[in-house]
Formats: structure tokens, C-alpha cells, sequence
């Protein structure tokens, strides 16, 4: 989901619906903020056709949700006005005395008719890169899966005093079968069975995440240029922001993410604060891995490298931590210029210049 700022013609009544899972409370309030309807629905496409059909035109408010691309398309179809709240932002719904379902209906109703900006509205992404996304959720839930089960083994042998050598994740199955204590094989070989079969899937996930980023997501291949940047992190990237051209700064690419630090100055006070994680979790942690393999021993030399280094010269672990965080805040600038510019990776570019 991307943070969108365009600007929306004026109704004279505003739909807020707090969407439920089963059950969904509806708001309507007019130009004035009088209430003209409140009811509940069911949480189906037929329902909710039904109630977007027998209304008037207006501007429906929902909050960002796992239902609220189908109704959001369901409502456009239907010849409303679509805001959809971020959730983070509306804090008069999530830290209310007098949370319920109601109340949260009226509250994004009245909230969209004075001003939907106050709600952050999110963009909602197309399918395609939604179907993009999927995939690599379904690889990303499967390699947690598998370490998982990995260090598991590793505990429970290691209690019965043997040790598994260290190698990758993938050949961990194959591995370890020749160091199982006699007295857990029986029991564990069951879980290196399950160990094999989750490594073909991933390899099957992998070569479909190539495939896809060739065959719908080309620019890929512009951001695969930059050492430490592979398939899946330059597909869930711009999956993630979908254009280039949403951002008129590649510098602001790193606050859209989360990896920027939060802001609070008021007063005399600034204090330095830790980064807001406002954003795409699962690629900030991405970019965060491939600035740990910029500085590592693999990393080879370039502007980020050494940038990386400067931030962790104490030598502490917290300085060591700060350098991945800002190392990936920088990497994530310079792919949006690079995917902007379409040009060629120059490890010597500085961004500052």
C-alpha cells in the first residue's frame, strides 16, 4: 500500500465503514455532518453492491485492511469516491475510550467529510504488483519456516551433546542426517525430511520470482546492478513503490520506507530519535540484509561501503547497527535514482554531490 496525497472533489455525503471480517458498520452523514443512515451489513460482495447501488454518489472512507481492495473496487465501480485510511495515522479510532464499531464508522465519516488528508489516504496498488507481492511473501514465509526448523535441530541435537557443522540453510538436510545422536534420529529425521521438501520449493519460488521480474517488472534488472541487490530484493522494491515518478525526490524514498529517524521538534528540544518503521517492513528488512552484506567481507569497495564504515568506526555493536540502518536508507535513495534515471551504477557515485 503507498501513501497518496492527490486531491478530491468535494461531496455532499461521506460513507465511513468500519470493515469487519463477518460484519461491517456503516455511517452516512450529509454536508452538514447530520446523520442520514447507520446500519451493519455482511462483509460480502453482494451486500455491499447492494448498499454502494442504493446510494447517491458520495465519498466512502474505509480503513486499510486485508478486505479493502475488492470493496474499494466494488465502491469505484459503483460511482463513488474511494479514501482509504491509514491506520496508523487515525489514532481518534485506535486509542479511543469508547471503541466500537459504530463509533469507528462515524469517526471516519466524520473525519473524510472535514478533511480527508487529516486520514493519510493510501494508494491502494494494482493487481499485478499485488500478484508480485504474493509470491514473494509465500518464499519469504517459507525460508522463515525453514530456519526455524533448522535451529531447532541444531537445539535439540546440541542437547544431547553432538553439533551439527555449519553450511548454508539449503544443504542443512542433507547435512545434518550424518551427525543426528542415535537416540533422536527417529525422531528428527522426519523434520529434515520436511527440511528437503521445503528447499525444492523455495528453488521453485526462486526461479519464479526471475521469471516474473524478466516477464512484468524489466526495471529489475537496472537495480540488480548495485552489489548486494539480488532478484527478490529488487522485485519487492518496486513492487513497493510501483513508479518512480511518485516521488519527486529520491531522498524522501528512505522516510516512505521507515528508515528515516522519527521527527520531534518542539520547543527547544530536538532529540535525536530511533528510525520510524512507518513503512514497508518487509523490504526495509530486506535492505537492512543487503546492507550487512555491503559492509561485510563480500561487500566490495564503493561510496556506500565507505559511508557504512564511517558511521561504524567506534566499533561498537550499536555503532555497527546504526551503519547498516543509514548504509540502507542511502541504498534505498540511490535505487530510486537509478530506476528513475535508468543510468549505470557507478560504486564511486555519492548522492550528497
Amino acid at each position: 500500500m503507498q501513501d497518496s496525497t492527490t486531491t478530491v472533489p468535494a461531496l455532499t455525503q461521506t460513507l465511513g465503514i468500519d470493515i469487519g471480517d463477518r460484519r461491517s458498520s456503516c455511517c452516512l452523514i450529509g454536508q452538514g455532518g447530520e446523520l442520514l443512515l447507520e446500519e451493519q451489513t455482511s462483509t460480502t460482495a453482494e451486500a455491499l453492491s447492494r448498499l454502494f447501488q442504493r446510494l447517491d454518489p458520495c465519498r466512502v472512507v474505509l480503513e486499510a485492511c486485508g478486505h479493502v481492495h475488492w470493496i474499494s473496487r466494488l465502491a469505484t465501480e459503483a460511482g463513488h469516491e474511494v479514501i482509504v485510511a491509514n491506520p496508523r495515522e487515525v489514532r481518534l479510532i485506535s486509542k479511543s475510550g469508547r471503541k466500537n464499531d459504530r463509533n469507528d464508522a462515524r469517526t471516519l465519516a466524520r473525519l473524510g467529510r472535514v478533511d480527508p488528508e487529516l486520514l493519510r489516504p493510501i494508494r491502494l496498488r494494482g493487481e499485478s504488483c499485488r500478484r508480485s507481492r504474493a509470491l514473494l511473501h509465500t518464499r519469504d514465509q517459507l525460508v522463515r519456516m525453514r530456519t526455524k526448523l533448522v535451529t531447532f535441530v541444531r537445539g535439540q541435537v546440541k542437547s544431547f551433546g553432538g553439533r551439527v557443522p555449519g553450511g548454508s540453510a539449503e544443504g542443512f538436510h542433507k547435512r545434518a542426517g550424518a551427525h543426528l545422536p542415535e537416540a533422536l534420529r527417529e525422531i528428527l529425521e522426519p523434520v529434515l525430511e520436511l527440511l528437503g521438501n521445503v528447499a525444492v520449493k523455495i528453488q521453485r519460488l526462486d526461479r519464479e520470482v526471475a521469471r516474473v521480474s524478466t516477464e512484468r517488472h524489466p526495471e529489475t534488472e537496472i537495480l540488480r546492478q548495485v552489489r548486494g541487490v539480488g532478484p527478490v530484493l529488487a522485485l519487492a522494491y518496486v513492487t513497493a513503490l510501483e513508479t518512480p515518478e511518485r516521488f519527486t525526490s529520491s531522498r524522501t524514498v528512505g522516510n516512505y520506507l521507515g528508515l528515516a529517524p522519527r521527527l520531534y521538534d518542539s520547543g527547544a528540544k530536538t532529540p535525536q530519535l530511533r528510525i520510524s518503521k512507518a513503512g514497508d517492513r518487509y523490504v526495509r528488512r530486506l535492505l537492512v540484509n543487503a546492507a550487512a552484506y555491503i559492509l561485510g567481507p563480500f561487500g566490495g569497495d564503493s561510496d556506500l561501503r565507505r559511508y557504512g564504515e564511517r558511521i561504524a568506526r567506534g566499533g561498537s555493536q550499536r555503532d555497527r547497527a546504526r551503519a547498516r540502518v543509514a548504509v540502507a536508507r542511502k541504498l534505498a535513495c540511490l535505487l530510486h535514482q537509478l530506476w528513475r534515471t535508468g543510468s549505470v551504477w557507478d560504486p564511486d557515485y555519492n548522492l550528497n554531490r
